[in-house]
């Protein structure tokens, strides 16, 4: 079987604009004026940037190859650990139609600040602008005053690509990495139980248990979370007794992209960003927080005719996390976090401010850069 490699790629390709900077950029241009300094979040409201140091990261790890006949013993390979920006998709050239322009003034008949976005294509380019309406969140409108309100929600974010023969695998086997892939991503973070801190039995599923450590590390985590294990690494859960969703509606943006890897394996890269409204357990009524969540993984799905894999299970090469407004230096498997109306405590954040919706950051796990303070929630 021939191999199909992946699209050229190349970093000197011209970036296009994003929805969210070209809504930017006009809205400041109409206004008059530059954007608004961001406004300070409650003292609680703090940005955890724990990714994933090298030596806490699952190992990049490929199944050994099964041996053909006259090939001698099967060897262990390996992926070395990448540095770097991950490009995980190619940057479309794209012209500006000046119909567009003009529906994105104020007063057009184009679109709105609650018009929905288009999906996401490609790495942004920026971080999305501040959107209009400042007000603040309330339980009816958890979303608003966020640039999260114009993105889709739930599982219907998760857009599959189109399915095609890579890498040695038919279109249905890809078609199946695809769908087993966005399988995990929703049952980690969207599922209502697992939010609610039960365990994530549909996403180990997923996983497959020839993978060494992976598993019992994972439900390691689960049982018994500490600094090195844990759980929302890769699962998103509230301590139920504390907090709880304001309403059913997560929002999600983001992309999965395909690649070739070795002969027999094909790649799925997701990155994605979840923004969850949440209320005090047990209050009628009361101030609304957002957490955000944004996780980059890569799923592989061999040919167990030439991997020593289980068949229909998927393989984590690599995931890296990133958690906006949630307590520093906490690893009891859960989220906590930071209201308005929050006085001072916790942790004293010691990294650089960040802003949680800027998806055009790289999250690559090679160095952790600390706790740190979100710019807005």
């Amino acid at each position: 079987m021939s191999s199909v490699p992946p699209p050229d790629r190349s970093d000197d390709e011209p970036s296009s604009l994003s929805d969210e900077q070209l809504e930017s950029f006009l809205r400041e241009a109409a206004e008059g004026g530059g954007a608004s300094a961001p406004k300070e979040p409650s003292a609680r409201a703090r940005m955890v940037a724990r990714r994933l140091r090298e030596q806490e990261e699952p190992t990049p790890w490929r199944a050994p190859q099964r041996a053909t006949k006259g090939a001698g013993r099967p060897r262990r390979r390996r992926i070395g650990t990448v540095v770097g920006v991950l490009v995980l998709a190619a940057v479309a050239v794209v012209a500006v139609r000046p119909s567009l322009v003009l529906d994105r003034l104020p007063g057009g008949d184009g679109a709105s600040e609650t018009t929905p976005l288009a999906a996401e294509t490609a790495r942004p380019t920026g971080a999305p602008g501040e959107p209009a309406e400042s007000e603040r969140a309330t339980r009816e409108h958890p979303f608003r005053g966020s640039p999260a309100e114009r993105w889709a929600e739930g599982a219907d974010a998760i857009e599959v690509p189109k399915a095609k023969a890579l890498s040695g695998m038919s279109e249905d086997d890809v078609a199946f990495a695809l769908r087993r892939t966005k399988e995990l991503l929703v049952a980690a973070n969207l599922d209502p139980a697992v939010l609610r801190g039960e365990r994530p039995d549909e996403a180990l599923a997923v996983l497959d248990p020839k993978q060494p450590e992976l598993l019992p590390k994972l439900r390691r985590s689960l049982s018994d979370p500490d600094e090195g294990h844990d759980p929302l690494r890769l699962f998103t859960r509230f301590d139920p007794s504390e907090t709880r969703l304001a309403g059913d509606v997560v929002k999600v943006r983001g992309r999965m992209t395909l690649a070739a890897g070795e002969p027999g394996v094909v790649k799925v890269d997701a990155d994605y960003t979840f923004v969850y409204p949440l209320v005090r357990t047990g209050e009628d009524d009361g101030p609304v927080a957002r957490t955000i969540i944004r996780r980059v993984l890569t799923l592989t799905l061999n040919d167990p005719a030439k991997w020593n894999v289980t068949e229909g299970k998927l393989l984590v090469e690599k995931y890296f996390s990133e958690y906006g407004n949630t307590d520093c230096d906490v690893y009891d498997g859960y989220l906590h976090p930071g209201f308005p109306d929050d006085g001072p405590g916790g942790a004293r954040p010691t990294g650089p401010p960040t802003d949680p919706y800027d998806r055009s950051r790289p999250l690559t796990g090679s160095g952790s850069e600390g706790c740190g303070q979100v710019t807005r929630t």
